[in-house]
């Protein structure tokens, strides 16, 4: 028991001792470790006795107080001019221009390399030059740096006066943005009625406002018409986008729909797109103008949108492309037009199928025909038959 109250007694000590104690060690006995002053290095380290030091010999230096040993010098690249040479407190110093410094490498054979520049939010509290590359440091509070650069410190952030009200706090990268509380804008011109002088109101005679003013409000409402004039417009060429997309739609609609009623089979009635006529036509009329029985249509003819397909026929599609092997959606995308770029971004998704066929359904002539045709392209006629799409029209290439 008497050892653990020694002990605890003793880090007890040299914590209350850590924050006065420079180097941050201490000896057995509790004795705070001293530091190497400038031009000379450590030799041996703290321990039983304080830290031994000794003057760094020639060739060899050490720039400030610290626990290391004394470093080599080092040696300005071949072709650069020497400004100073080395001593016991400082390395050596090389002219190695404008925006470049003097980097030691493992063998000490020194290298100009360029000047490292301090990010937004950081500030400059060493520039390159002779001593080394630049030194920065993160703003502390009440201090940004909104610009990189190889100069400049932090800057104090702006105060808002009395007068002013806080838009957004001072931050790291970004400083304070004030505005004033009271907007001083210029009214039109007006006549008196009583002596027909012109008189002006908010002028920069009137009390309280000055030039500095008039020039901050108006700034501040151009700023907030521009916004509002861009949001405005953004809101138009959406609808009129999508006006754009639904008439084009509508029309795809009505050819398919055309399409559908001049191939109807025979022995069924058609309905006149007129409703309003209330005339109905017999298919045996349409009997001449209609293929025979026997006769192929090809694939490409069938016009029929592919998104009218009931769903439950279109979820089959994409099953079978999501099951089959070998050639599936991704082929698909390809002979359909889609770039590769395109289909790694539907490939992320959790059903590819789903949103390849989707957006091309959205597309101007994505007709069955063309859906079967592409299909055929990469032998899948087992997919093509799921559309209902005549077999004799379909391709295998």
């Amino acid at each position: 028991m008497t050892v653990l109250w020694v002990c605890t007694l003793f880090l007890l000590a040299k914590a209350g001792l850590g924050e006065a104690c420079a180097s941050g060690r201490f000896t057995r006995t509790g004795e705070c470790c001293s530091l190497c002053p400038p031009g000379s290095g450590m030799v041996e380290e703290c321990g039983k006795q304080d830290t031994k030091c000794q003057p760094c010999p020639e060739g060899t230096f050490s720039l400030s107080d610290d626990l290391s040993p004394c470093q080599p010098c080092a040696r300005c690249p071949a072709g650069i001019h020497m400004l100073a040479a080395c001593s016991a407190s400082q390395d050596t110093h090389c002219e190695c221009g404008e925006g470049f410094f003097l980097w030691r490498g493992s063998t000490f054979e020194g290298l100009c390399a360029p000047c490292s520049t301090c990010e937004r939010g950081q500030g400059v509290t060493r520039e390159c030059g002779v001593k080394g590359n630049t030194e920065c440091q993160l703003c502390g509070p009440g201090t940004f740096s909104e610009e990189q650069s190889t100069t400049k410190p932090c800057h104090p952030c702006l105060r808002c006066s009395d007068s002013e009200v806080e838009i957004r706090a001072c931050q790291r990268n970004s400083d304070t943005i004030c505005m004033d509380k009271k907007l001083h804008i210029r009214d039109k011109t007006r006549w008196t009625g009583e002596e027909g002088n012109e008189e002006v109101e908010g002028s920069s005679s009137a009390p309280g406002f000055t030039h500095q003013d008039g020039a901050g409000g108006s700034s501040n409402i151009l700023a907030y018409v521009s916004v509002l004039a861009a949001v405005v417009l953004g809101l138009l060429l959406y609808v009129a986008y999508k006006c754009w997309t639904s008439c084009k739609q509508k029309q795809a609609l009505g050819k398919a729909r055309a399409a559908e009623l001049g191939a109807a089979p025979e022995g069924e009635k058609v309905e006149k797109l007129h409703s309003d006529s209330g005339v109905f036509l017999d298919s045996h009329s349409l009997q001449d103008s209609q293929p025979s029985k026997g006769s192929k249509r090809d694939s490409k003819q069938d016009s029929r949108l592919y998104i009218n397909l009931p769903p439950h026929r279109q979820e089959e599609v994409e099953r079978l492309l999501q099951e089959g092997g070998g050639r599936g959606w991704r082929q698909l995308g390809a002979v359909l037009g889609y770039e590769a770029e395109q289909l790694d971004l539907f490939g992320r998704g959790e059903a590819p199928v789903h949103t390849l066929l989707s957006n091309w359904a959205q597309q101007e002539g994505s007709t069955l025909g063309l859906l079967c045709s592409a299909l055929g392209r990469i032998e899948r006629p087992e997919v093509a038959s799921a559309l209902t799409c005549p077999s004799q029209g379909v391709s295998v290439v």
